[in-house]
């Protein structure tokens, strides 16, 4: 089963995996001072909840497979060692200074700078997916 967990960044500035999915039996979250680490407590709730199940006989899912989505500051600040503001800025169209607002929380983007960011972020993976080197 898929689960798709959210990564936020909160107005506090912290992040937080979570996810909402009526065909599962528990909830789980993860958090932390920046996306990875929210992941990783998410994970550390995931093997604390599969313990507790174990714990009290009860089964456990393990056909469970979760899919991480972002926001954007949470993609922006996760994905900040491949790609630099100024990369980013020839990608999207969206000034770095702007990219940076977003990363740190002082501004939150419109709908529209969203999509026009994910789905020229999509477009700049189709680009790369369809090289082939010699």
């Amino acid at each position: 089963m898929k689960v798709k967990v959210t990564i936020e960044r909160g107005d506090d500035g912290s992040f937080h995996a979570h996810f909402s999915n009526k065909k599962m039996p528990f909830g789980l979250i993860g958090e932390g001072n920046t996306a990875a680490d929210a992941i990783s407590d998410f994970y550390l709730s995931h093997n604390d909840m599969r313990e507790y199940y174990k714990e009290t006989g009860k089964t456990f899912p393990e056909d469970v497979e979760y899919e991480f989505r972002y926001d954007l500051p949470s993609f922006l600040q996760y994905y900040a060692y491949a790609f630099t503001l100024a990369g980013l800025e020839r990608i999207t169209g969206v000034h770095q200074k702007q990219l940076g607002l977003y990363i740190s929380g002082i501004r939150k983007p419109s709908g529209t700078t969203i999509r026009k960011i994910e789905e020229r972020i999509h477009a700049f993976g189709n680009e790369i997916s369809s090289i082939s080197f010699a």
